[in-house]
């Protein structure tokens, strides 16, 4: 046999040799007891380290508007010159993040009309702007959170899971109780089986529109009872809710820095308490809700010199609040929905139903009304339009405590939260 024959056999059974032995490539092999050759295994790949993963932002916002034509309550010629007007009220812009382990923030921007007569018509400010810890939740619910910053106010920000404010103010806030928001400390505790829940506050007084004036300290406590929440699915009494508050505040005197022919620095407090009661019910069939609340201000009239003493004072006053939303089509239809809907509310407000130290008592029977009624149209999952009358009258207004101006107007109303 030639050699150019010889190595034509023989690169084909190198070739299959060479294919053969592959797989052992990547192996070493030692040798057992017995001398034969044992394959290790190739050592295993390092895993992969995926980047850590970025904290999400939660953007979402709250734009309500409306158009309203203002009419008389005196026969006298209306005074205000922009009785026709559209104007958009507020713009909430809230953000929030993840920052480390049970810990958040919250900023909500306020963007406001402004009251001034200013070229500027709108303004922006903080309206919420906190750190918050929030604890791990049990097997049975209960949590535990506290924050501190621009914090929610006791009571309003959770009445308005009730009543719409882009209609307006809850009643408390309307009225002149306190502002929605305060700066200072917080905490929660949530009861188990969504039982309810305690939130209390230690706050600056003022609200959030105002700094801190003095050196005292406002303290406030809510506590919510939602005893048929853990009931199935589709009960109007799922969402039954009671709750109290109370709110212990204090004001500066006019006179605690004293001055030139005063008879001295007033270092005492005037008193600012509030408390209240609330119950109602939230379904997307029928809203229902009932409030009262009690006031007690403090205040000093004179000039603290020999010839005008000061003379301590006390007011109290007091309102009575029910609304409701309804939508009569939700209860006839299968999946009980309905795009349209009627609010009623009604609030009857005593500015002082009882006075002491004044020379001369505001009269007892100052009281004004409140009234909302209309229709709304949800437009989309997201927005709403309401067509609503308006009035808020009064009769023998103390000098003590003026209520708001009169009113009497209709309304077109718009609201969209994304």
């Amino acid at each position: 046999m030639s050699i150019r024959s010889i190595a034509a056999c023989v690169r084909p059974a190198a070739l299959a040799a060479l294919l053969l032995s592959s797989p052992l490539a990547a192996q070493s092999s030692t040798s057992d007891s017995t001398g034969a050759a044992k394959p290790v295994p190739a050592p295993a790949a390092a895993p992969q380290t995926l980047p850590p993963a970025t904290p999400g932002l939660n953007f979402s916002g709250t734009i309500f508007g409306f158009w309203n034509y203002q009419l008389r309550t005196t026969p006298n010629q209306l005074r205000n010159q922009t009785s026709n007007e559209f104007n958009v009220d507020r713009a909430y812009l809230t953000f929030r993040m993840p920052a480390g382990e049970h810990t958040s923030i919250r900023i909500t921007t306020d963007v406001f009309r402004s009251l001034d007569s200013s070229s500027n018509a709108y303004t922006i400010r903080a309206k919420y702007a906190f750190l918050q810890y929030e604890s791990s939740k049990l097997s049975n619910g209960l949590v535990v959170a506290g924050k501190i910053g621009i914090i929610e106010n006791v009571v309003v920000p959770y009445l308005e899971n009730f009543w719409p404010r882009y209609l307006s103010q809850a009643a408390v806030e309307r009225s002149g109780y306190f502002a929605s928001a305060d700066v200072g400390l917080g905490g929660t505790v949530t009861f188990p089986n969504k039982m309810g829940e305690i939130y209390a506050t230690i706050v600056n007084g003022p609200g959030y529109t105002a700094r801190e004036r003095d050196r005292f300290k406002d303290y406030a406590i809510r506590v919510t009872y939602t005893p048929l929440m853990n009931q199935a699915p589709g009960s109007l009494l799922q969402t039954f809710t009671v709750l109290g508050w109370g709110y212990k505040g204090a004001l500066a005197s006019a006179f605690v820095n004293g001055g030139a022919g005063q008879l001295g620095a007033i270092g005492d407090a005037l008193d600012r308490s509030r408390f209240g009661f609330f119950a109602g019910i939230r379904d997307p069939r029928l809203t229902l809700g009932g409030e009262f609340a009690s006031r007690h201000d403090g205040g000093e009239l004179g000039q603290n010199t020999l010839a005008s003493p000061r003379l301590p004072t006390e007011t109290r006053g007091r309102l009575w609040s029910g609304f409701t939303l309804v939508r009569p089509l939700a209860f006839t239809n299968v999946n009980h929905k309905s795009p349209v809907g009627l609010v009623l509310r009604y609030d009857h407000v005593s500015p002082s139903v009882s006075a002491e130290g004044f020379v001369t008592p505001p009269a007892s029977s100052n009281a004004y009304h409140n009234l909302i009624g209309g229709l709304f149209v949800d437009i989309s999952s997201k927005a709403q339009l309401a067509f609503d009358y308006q009035e808020q009258l009064a009769s023998n207004n103390g000098a003590s405590s003026p209520p708001p101006a009169a009113l009497k107007a209709y309304y077109a109303h718009f609201n969209v939260n994304f």
